[in-house]
């Protein structure tokens, strides 16, 4: 790898001397005599300070730059660069990429979905680069060419599908539409910057309203505020659309898809999407919840199982009344049962990272590539920045 690129002011033409790139090129941290240091400061001035890296991505072969402090997915995003991710917390390994070359650091402390992973394993969401970097990593130029929208919104509808489950629809200006694929989120901006992120579970050709499905989470702030003060008309402000649990419309394999809790909320806008687009392998939905009551919307699946002949669901409870008489466990353990081949197909999970990894794991041992599974992972967290509930 070359010498990392640094533009100095103050004297024309001014490079780096060896001994200094040499410096540069030896992690972690670049140390020089405070003597030698002030001296390039005042030679190089601020942009020395605020000096950036290059990141090139395979086998795309795009390039973009990260300022000093800035994740990757951070710059990525800014300027529309397709990297893959879900959380943002380090949590779900949706954005894991391969590292070819370079050298990143991980500041925030947040690597839980590194743990099992190959040591060139790289969480974009979490990384930050520490010279110039290459990349390995499969590219959505879909996401990349949406443009991330901060909008007001008014909430148009306020319903409680269940006993802890709050369905939201929100209208936007007159004048705007957010352009978002199937199974994208969106964050609120709260008044003190907190945000807090829901899965889009309408799809994009139903678009007049955006619908999300909250859970009221024990203690979270917000949560109780949308079950027990938010009206209706009152004025939002959110972000969007983020994530890249999107589906693969090109594909042509069977697909499964493995929703828990209000996991539920992005498939039901992949699957409404997929209804739209006229595919016509095989899809079947796999709802894992606790109890029957958890089942917010049952009479979704039934009416999508009773128009479209490709389509069945399976509810799933780990916690099951006494009078269950259907599938009893774990979501992705029914799956596998119903599916020894599942290696032949495209698998789509939305959840608790619990419940997302352990899926992952499992059909992975079954042979299942890591091309093939795409996740949604959140966390119910009482009063988090960024986690979805």
């Amino acid at each position: 790898m070359g010498p990392v690129k640094v533009t100095c002011t103050g004297t024309a033409g001014l490079a780096w001397p060896p001994a200094h790139r040499d410096m540069l090129r030896s992690p972690p941290l670049v140390t020089m005599p405070s003597d030698r240091t002030d001296s390039l400061f005042r030679r190089c001035g601020p942009e020395y300070q605020a000096m950036s890296f290059t990141v090139s991505t395979l086998p795309a072969g795009h390039n973009f730059s990260v300022a000093s402090g800035q994740t990757l997915l951070e710059a990525a995003i800014a300027q529309r660069i397709g990297l893959p991710y879900g959380c943002r917390d380090g949590k779900c390994g949706s954005c894991t990429a391969q590292l070819v070359a370079g050298r990143v650091s991980y500041p925030s402390g947040k690597t839980e979905a590194l743990a099992g992973q190959p040591a060139d394993a790289c969480l974009t969401c979490q990384a930050v680069p520490e010279s110039d970097v290459t990349l390995r990593v499969a590219e959505l130029e879909t996401v990349a060419d949406i443009e991330v929208r901060i909008l007001p919104c008014r909430v148009a509808e306020k319903t409680q599908l269940g006993h802890d489950v709050m369905r939201l629809r929100l209208k936007l200006p007159e004048t705007q539409r957010l352009q978002f694929l199937a199974g994208q989120y969106l964050e609120f901006i709260l008044a003190d910057g907190r945000r807090r992120a829901f899965s889009i579970a309408n799809a994009p050709h139903d678009d007049a309203l955006m619908e999300l499905h909250v859970r009221r989470v024990p203690g979270g702030e917000f949560t109780d505020y949308i079950f027990d003060e938010l009206k209706e008309k009152t004025v939002l402000r959110i972000q969007g659309p983020l994530g890249s649990f999107v589906l693969r419309e090109q594909s042509q394999r069977p697909m499964l898809f493995l929703g828990g809790g209000t996991g539920f909320a992005p498939i039901k806008g992949l699957l409404e999407h997929a209804f739209h687009l006229g595919l016509e392998q095989p899809m079947t939905l796999y709802w894992g919840v606790r109890a029957a009551r958890d089942l917010y919307l049952p009479e979704l699946p039934e009416r999508w199982a009773a128009e479209h002949p490709n389509f069945r669901w399976v509810p799933v409870l780990s916690e099951p009344d006494p009078d269950w008489s259907g599938r009893r466990g774990y979501v992705h353990e029914a799956a596998l049962e119903d599916h020894p081949d599942i290696a032949a197909y495209d698998v789509y999970m939305s959840g608790p990272p619990a419940m997302v990894e352990a899926g992952r794991a499992a059909f992975e041992g079954r042979g299942l590539s890591a091309d093939h599974i795409f996740s949604d992972a959140f966390e119910y967290a009482a009063d988090s920045p960024s986690f979805k509930g």
